[in-house]
């Protein structure tokens, strides 16, 4: 069996061995590869793999570098895209059956920026059907398991990215995020989900290209991979209307911050959501590292009236409108919540989407001076630890009901309506050894400020050490076959 230990290395660690010539594209590709076939089979993170093209593609990679051409920041280093995005001649699905053969002949902007940077795809990973939910599984490929518990979800959308990164499957991978499928799934998975401003990585095409509740974000085993593919994917584009100005470049700079006195504030339940008591004990646990790098921990909070309301009447309005051109006959194939969320945005009136709009802007106006004061907020990324894989969702938390597939969500999609950046980073894990992230919010725009407290908070607890044992996962691999 191949030497895979490379896998475990960081994303920033195989670029420098790469730039150097320590190492070359095709050892990394083919290393990667070896953990992928060793792993996946009991997990199903990745669901298409190209190994030819990825073996190809190092071998350009190689060459390129070998003439002395500029090199991306991303030179040489597996990827495997999302499955909602688009990728020419590599298949992609979204999780339904409705696009389980489909081929793209184009790839979407962020494919097109990850590979001018220098990385290579290797695959696609794993969603739920449309990236509804945050519970990977669909008709097409099935579920993906959470490594720490194989009878565990892992969460979604981005669900297949998280595993395959915790796994060392690959060190970087690009996701989304519009209830919280970056937050979420890094969070259920020990690793980093970063759910930048909207308009900070320009999503080309769009069918709703001013909508601002999905956006597309960076995964990484640690900050710095995070930071570093960020700094690949983010910075404007003219085809993208609320895109930002800033290049992609400023993420790449120090993380390095001296937090001593900044002022932050924990809310452990978002003003009175439930919460399940594992989750608060862990979150309890983890504000130490906070303390540790000087930040004074108040524990405060906004009112979050009317965040509920908003998102599910934009949600709903969204959804509604990428099925558009979805045709009924389509749409009655697609799993049941996707066609609960269509009816709901269809049903819609015009009073009811400018009502959503007035509490959203309500809602940023009493964070925005909130945090005049407090420079960051620190909250639950989840109200439930990793659940029955085979369960779609929690009908209860902490012993309330929830009334929708999403409810149970709140903690990470109330953040979503204000539209202030958040982090996933690991914090602890239950008493089962399930993992718990907490998620940072930053003011307005302040992408680079959570980065920097993300990683100051990471570098004092070192939790992103800890990785799954793959004992177990090996076995199951090697029962299954």
């Amino acid at each position: 069996m191949a030497d895979t230990s490379l896998c475990d290395r960081t994303a920033v660690e195989l670029a420098a061995l790469v730039r150097t010539g320590e190492l070359s594209a095709r050892e990394l590709v083919a290393v990667h590869l070896a953990r992928i076939e060793a792993t996946n089979p009991a997990l199903n993170a990745i669901v298409t793999l190209v190994p030819e093209q990825a073996t190809r593609w190092a071998a350009e990679a190689d060459e390129k570098q070998g003439r002395g051409e500029p090199l991306g920041p991303l030179h040489g280093l597996p990827i495997a895209q999302k499955d909602l995005v688009m990728t020419a001649g590599i298949r992609s699905t979204k999780g339904s059956p409705l696009l389980a053969n489909h081929m793209p002949e184009h790839d979407d902007l962020i494919v097109t920026r990850l590979r001018a940077a220098g990385a290579i795809t290797i695959g696609k990973t794993n969603v739920p059907e449309f990236g509804a939910g945050s519970q990977t599984f669909n008709p097409v490929f099935g579920a993906t398991r959470n490594p720490w518990d194989l009878s565990k979800t892992c969460g979604g959308s981005s669900g297949g990215a998280a595993v395959a990164l915790a796994t060392g499957m690959v060190p970087i991978a690009d996701g989304s995020d519009m209830g919280g499928s970056l937050r979420n799934p890094a969070n259920f998975c020990n690793v980093v989900g970063f759910r930048p401003s909207p308009g900070r990585v320009p999503e080309v095409p769009a069918q709703m290209s001013w909508a601002s509740l999905a956006v597309l974000g960076p995964m990484g085993r640690t900050v710095e991979d995070a930071a570093l593919l960020l700094s690949a994917i983010a910075g404007p584009d003219p085809r993208a209307p609320i895109s930002l100005d800033t290049a992609g470049a400023r993420f790449a700079a120090p993380l390095e911050r001296d937090f001593t006195g900044t002022r932050i504030a924990f809310d452990p339940s978002l003003g009175g959501l439930p919460v399940d008591p594992c989750i608060t004990e862990a979150l309890e646990k983890g504000l130490a590292g906070f303390s540790t790098i000087g930040c004074q921990v108040d524990r405060a909070g906004i009112d979050w009236d009317g965040a509920d309301e908003a998102f599910q009447t934009l949600r709903a309005w969204e959804v509604a409108g990428a099925a558009a051109d979805l045709p009924d006959e389509a749409l009655s194939i697609v799993k049941d919540t996707i066609q609960w969320n269509v009816a709901k945005g269809r049903a819609l009136t015009g009073d009811d989407v400018s009502r959503a709009e007035r509490l959203r802007t309500a809602l940023f106006q009493r964070l925005h001076a909130f945090m005049q004061d407090h420079a960051f907020l620190v909250l639950p990324v989840n109200q439930v630890p990793p659940f029955d894989v085979d369960v779609p969702y929690p009908q209860e938390v902490a012993g309330v009901r929830m009334e929708t597939y999403i409810d149970w969500m709140k903690s990470a999609y109330f953040v979503t309506v204000t539209g202030h950046p958040a982090i996933s980073v690991p914090c602890g894990f239950t008493p089962e050894g399930l993992p718990v992230g907490v998620q940072i919010v930053g003011r307005h725009r302040d992408d680079f400020g959570v980065l920097q407290l993300a990683y100051a908070y990471q570098q004092a607890t070192r939790l992103c050490d800890l990785r799954p044992s793959l004992a177990h996962t090996l076995r199951s691999c090697r029962g299954s076959g």
